[in-house]
């Protein structure tokens, strides 16, 4: 329950923002790399999803030059799962992930950040099993932006995120049991930071 609140508390944070200030579109492609496996049967079974890249852009509202909001969004993100090292089933997700960040802002174009926040796994497609259940949990990253002098509004960031996920996996109505992924996520790509008020949109509409 608490990790319910804590997502749908900070999305409304992302989608509050007063829609007036400075944003940034973020478009990036991310190597996902599970971090965790899952023992069944006793023990005698190990199940683990394997890694995935991804699309993953996402969008972020300042509301001052430190502290900022990020939502990230990805096509949905397909993982083979094996069981003892062989292919068993496919599972398929949204991984949207909301955090609150702190930017070193500072006199140079390079600025270091850290977030915090929650993060869902909600089932898209499954192939071999009868259903998967939704999760939510929580989030980390820690990255930078770089914008040369001469770019004015375009940049470059990297970061790595972790993401606290554990859907439970129902195999035939009776069989179930919870696929520890836990991924990290890393992530390169291209940033454009821009200045947007719907207020004064609204009235020149």
């Amino acid at each position: 329950m608490l990790k319910q609140i804590a997502l749908i508390t900070l999305m409304g944070l992302s989608a509050s923002a007063a829609m007036a200030g400075q944003w940034q579109v973020k478009v990036g492609g991310s190597a996902i790399a599970p971090t965790q496996d899952t023992k069944i049967a006793n023990g005698t079974l190990t199940v683990e999803a394997d890694s995935e890249l991804a699309f993953t852009p996402s969008v972020e509202y300042f509301f001052n030059d430190n502290i900022s909001a990020e939502l990230l969004l990805a096509t949905p993100i397909s993982h083979d799962v094996t069981v003892n090292g062989s292919n068993a089933l496919k599972l398929k997700h949204l991984p949207p992930t909301v955090t609150a960040k702190y930017n070193f802002k500072n006199s140079t174009g390079f600025t270091p950040y850290i977030g915090v926040g929650a993060t869902a796994f909600i089932a898209w497609d499954e192939e071999g099993v009868k259903s998967v259940k939704e999760d939510f949990g929580y989030a980390a990253q820690i990255g930078f932006n770089f914008q040369p002098a001469d770019a004015k509004n375009w940049g470059v960031f990297a970061d790595v995120r972790y993401a606290d996920l554990n859907p439970e996996v129902n195999v035939d109505g009776t069989t179930k049991f919870k696929l520890d992924i836990d991924p990290v996520i890393y992530t390169l790509g291209y940033s454009y930071k821009f200045w947007w008020c719907f207020k004064k949109y609204a009235d020149i509409k």
